[in-house]
């Protein structure tokens, strides 16, 4: 006789049921796919029902007490998978709960249906091929039907654990016995019996997998592209939510200075934050070939990253890793992530990227922690959220004033304070103030990409120094190729300049690099496609932002400056007031109706607007550049020309636009316009 299967339970909980003599886990009768690590995982958990099982009785059980490093990442991978395979939850489980640092309970009720030997045991015949091979005969023998299972309900008092796990180990361990029996038996038969080509025939089709459950699988194909989603806050306290972003916007930042690699950038990958769907799905939505997901626990003033590297197409597990350092060495530990993923996918590293990825000073942890809270309030990109990120970064300075990256932070602050968009704070306070910090921050280390980038906007729409402004841009790409906003603001130069084919080219490589980004999305439409009077692909690409998000006001906006152009000013107005409902009432979208309503010789409508602005304006910072562009839609050109005047005064941001701007059509004729230009060192 062969050797039997050990006897053990089917372990039932809801429409699943654990079948330790077998290794399977089933849905409804349907095998689901769980590798074994996490299936023995699970029948340890499922086995004890109602009982908190520590993490030390899972590695004692599992993985053996001299593994902690394999353990702690095998661990958390292998709760992630199950969790994912049952459609659990973390934050509200139905089946599996954790307890913090302690370790896992099973919380549905369970049912155990005690089973005879397989019917082949019971008739004495002996099996080397696996369930439903065929044996010698080729053909798939009938499901026997045996006697009606015992069943009862489990309670943590019963204890099946080290039986459980033994039946569990000594069933895979014969199944895969098994397995190689059965390979080399398929081969030694076929050659037999002459039927060595049909075999071949199906192996070359790989029909039903036999190619790959011969010779195994093939290769990993060459990864080129890679998202790294938030990593999971072990934590669960949402005050330690800014930490957990901002470990995983580090890694980010990290992983994007290789070359070889597409690293999809922040704030398309939050979107993924707590999603339950399936990482190929959510791979063909980035466009990318590998993910990284993980966790991330503090402890006072420790730290613990687990990462796990994934094949996408195929959910296939490629490596994981546990990682533990202080706080002040966490940079130190998210450069040694960033080279352990680039190994894995094979990417090829520069001198130079090597260099930066091993390069990490430590810095005060009191001073990491405010940066981590300024870039969690910079990122909301809100008038409030900044001011408040500007507090953060300047509090991490007074903590660590040697800490660069604080300073580039501050810089990138006062740069989006001082921009058009927001025009929050007159721009002669905000660039001076974000220059002196962007040039502080590369005194300190001139390998920071962000400070390159913000260095780039404050000379080009505050100095209108366009050919410095050029070269920091290209500098920032150069030390991190993966970072979209260097790529995105770049565009916006380019347009300026009237260099309409490149800036499409780079704001498409921002949205390559940032998919899911409603800014960048839009942009591509009003900063690139538009000013190079491509207006059917500018309303194409405005539609796909508001398919992304139809409450983004940005992509309201866009649409509007589509049908303006097609002189639709009806529609135009119409998805104007939607921007402006949805901003909050943004001085920016105001006046950009107003002269909505000039270009339609709807004066008074302008001008009852034209006059709130100036009430407006006593109370909150309004560019004069706005008033400018509604008297030339007007055709008040004195009024226009006065408005510009204190524009230039002022140094205002948007005046950038003025060589390519199609606000200002009307006064492209007029001498003082050119005079303008010459003045502001526009490149012929």
């Amino acid at each position: 006789m062969g050797k039997a299967h050990p006897e053990g339970p089917l372990l039932r909980f809801g429409v699943f049921e654990v079948d330790l003599r077998t290794a399977e886990l089933r849905k409804a009768g349907m095998r689901l796919r769980l590798p074994p690590q996490p299936f023995k995982v699970l029948a340890l958990l499922v086995s004890r029902p109602g009982e908190l099982v520590t993490r030390e009785e899972i590695q004692e059980e599992i993985w053996g007490s001299d593994t902690f490093v394999d353990f702690e990442s095998g661990l958390n991978a292998a709760i992630k998978r199950i969790r994912t395979v049952l459609h659990d939850d973390a934050e509200t489980p139905r089946y599996l709960e954790t307890l913090p640092r302690q370790g896992y309970r099973f919380i549905a009720p369970v049912e155990a249906h005690h089973l005879p030997p397989p019917s082949s045991e019971r008739r004495g015949v002996e099996t080397d091929s696996p369930p439903g091979s065929g044996g010698d005969q080729g053909a798939v023998a009938p499901p026997q039907q045996g006697p009606t299972p015992e069943v009862r309900r489990l309670t943590s008092t019963d204890s099946l654990t080290r039986r459980a796990v033994s039946a569990l180990v000594e069933a895979a361990m014969e199944a895969h016995r098994q397995k190689q029996r059965w390979r080399r038996g398929v081969m030694v038969a076929a050659a037999a019996a002459g039927v060595v080509g049909s075999l071949l025939i199906l192996v070359t089709l790989n029909v039903a997998g036999l190619h790959e459950w011969i010779f195994g699988k093939p290769a990993l194909p060459h990864i080129e592209s890679i998202a790294v989603l938030p990593l999971e806050s072990l934590s669960h306290d949402p005050e330690q939510e800014y930490f957990a972003e901002g470990m995983t916007e580090e890694l980010i930042t990290t992983l994007g200075q290789v070359s070889s690699l597409r690293v999809i950038s922040r704030t398309s990958v939050m979107r993924y934050k707590g999603t339950k769907k399936p990482l190929p799905e959510i791979a063909r939505e980035l466009n990318v070939e590998a993910i990284v997901e993980g966790t991330v626990e503090r402890s006072g003033n420790r730290v613990r990253i687990t990462a796990n590297l994934l094949y996408a197409p195929t959910d296939r597990h490629l490596w994981a890793e546990s990682y533990e350092r202080d706080l002040g060495d966490v940079l130190a530990l998210q450069g040694e992530v960033a080279q352990a993923i680039a190994r894995e996918v094979q990417a090829k590293l520069t001198p130079q990227e090597r260099t930066g990825l091993a390069r990490a000073r430590p810095v005060n942890p009191q001073a990491l922690d405010l940066y981590l809270k300024g870039r969690y309030y910079w990122n909301k990109r809100t008038p409030e959220a900044l001011k408040k990120s500007l507090e953060c970064f300047q509090q991490a300075i007074e903590k660590d004033p040697s800490y660069a990256r604080a300073y580039a932070g501050l810089a990138d602050s006062y740069a989006m304070l001082g921009a058009g968009f927001y025009a929050v704070l007159p721009p002669r306070e905000a660039y001076p103030k974000a220059e002196a910090a962007a040039t502080k921050a590369l005194q300190l280390d001139s390998t920071l990409a962000e400070a390159h980038t913000t260095l780039a906007w404050s000379k080009v729409f505050f100095d209108w120094d366009w050919q410095g402004g050029e070269r920091e841009f290209k500098r920032a790409i150069e030390l991190n190729p993966g970072y979209a906003n260097a790529h995105h603001w770049y565009a916006e130069f380019l347009t300026i300049m009237g260099r309409h084919s490149e800036a499409i080219s780079e704001d498409r490589k921002a949205e390559t690099l940032n998919p899911l980004s409603l800014i960048i999305s839009a942009d591509v439409a009003m900063e690139a496609l538009g000013p190079a009077g491509l207006y059917d692909q500018e309303m194409e690409q405005c539609r796909k932002t508001l398919e992304m998000d139809a409450s983004f006001p940005l992509a309201h906006a866009c649409l509007s400056d589509s049908y303006k152009h097609k002189r639709m000013y009806e529609e135009a107005a119409r998805e104007m007031r939607k921007a402006i409902d949805l901003s909050g009432g943004s001085v920016v979208w105001v006046s950009a109706l107003a002269q909505i309503y000039a270009l339609a010789s709807k004066r008074n409508e302008a001008m009852k607007i034209l006059n709130e602005l100036n009430a407006r304006s006593q109370q909150e910072y309004v560019s004069p550049d706005l008033f400018a562009d509604i008297y030339a839609s007007l055709g008040d050109k004195d009024q226009a020309f006065a408005w510009i005047e204190k524009a230039y005064e002022q140094r205002s941001g948007l005046l950038g636009e003025l060589k390519v701007g199609r606000q200002l059509d009307p006064l492209r004729s007029d001498p003082r316009y050119q005079d303008l230009l010459r003045r502001m060192n526009f490149p012929p």
